[in-house]
């Protein structure tokens, strides 16, 4: 039996992962061990709790205990405190509306090694400084449902883990591997995208050039492992990333429009890589 806990205020220390605790502290980089991440809505809990995810708490509205929330409370098992709240209280304590009413800490996956990742891999996409968490979080959901095998991250992307990131992802982030390439900055692109090469992918750099070729180039689609790589919103991918990667791709634009955002690139690449 779930160990429902009605709060009416911010004191209680349980709370402190809802709304204490800033997102550096909750991925705690000096004891990643430790490090703590937030589901929001029904949907990516399930998601993660399926994926192996281990739930520490749960905070939701006191409506939704017996309600839309029975099942995945029932989940949780009786050493899981869920907190409960009303609507107007939890607004006042996160500071925003709860998605479907509940969020949910939950312990950080430990982290990966790219290289492991990647064995076996045909198919991934590699973000370069994306920083944008809504962006993050629908390439997660188009690599999910697209084909992709697997995600790399530039040491300066924003964290796939972040509440708004694991929310527009529908909890997918959770079923494509990612992986940190780069143990800093300075490691990308070189020496990280060589490593990439060696391990067997072609890497292709989707950006507007005029030498780019098109996305549903036939040379492009027919690669055995490839590595899509894309950049971040407004400046697009580094010189040098581009003139390191084997071969530049693009999306046709029409109509004056010069670009599309970035997530919806994805979308697109990611289509046509599947169709291989």
């Amino acid at each position: 039996m779930a160990r429902i806990i009605e709060i009416a205020d911010t004191d209680h220390e349980g709370l402190d992962a809802y709304i204490r605790l800033t997102g550096r502290q909750l991925r705690n980089r000096l004891e990643p061990e430790k490090g703590i991440f937030i589901v929001e809505s029904p949907i990516a809990i399930d998601a993660a709790l399926k994926a192996g995810c281990e739930p520490l708490s749960l905070l939701t509205e006191k409506k939704y205990v017996r309600g839309r929330m029975k099942d995945i409370i029932g989940r949780l098992g009786d050493s899981v405190p869920v907190y409960a709240a009303d609507e107007r209280t939890l607004r006042d304590m996160t500071g925003f509306a709860l998605t479907r009413g509940a969020l949910c800490a939950m312990k950080r996956p430990e982290e990966r090694d790219w290289r492991e990742l990647c064995t076996g891999a045909k198919r991934i996409a590699v973000l370069e400084n994306i920083v944008d968490s809504t962006n993050v979080g629908a390439i997660f959901r188009c690599a999910a449902g697209l084909g992709i095998d697997a995600v790399l991250l530039t040491p300066e992307c924003c964290d796939p883990l972040c509440r708004r990131s694991v929310r527009v992802s529908m909890g997918t982030v959770l079923m494509v591997p990612f992986a940190t390439i780069g143990k800093n900055p300075a490691d990308w692109p070189d020496p990280a995208l060589d490593e990439l090469k060696a391990a067997g992918f072609t890497t292709a750099a989707m950006a507007l050039r005029d030498d780019a070729a098109s996305v549903d180039d036939p040379e492009f689609i027919a690669a055995e492992k490839l590595a899509i790589v894309l950049g971040t919103e407004g400046d697009g991918l580094r010189e040098e990333t581009i003139a390191r990667c084997d071969r530049t791709v693009c999306i046709k634009m029409t109509a004056g429009v010069d670009s599309l955002n970035v997530s919806a690139a994805a979308a697109i690449a990611f289509y046509q890589l599947g169709r291989k």
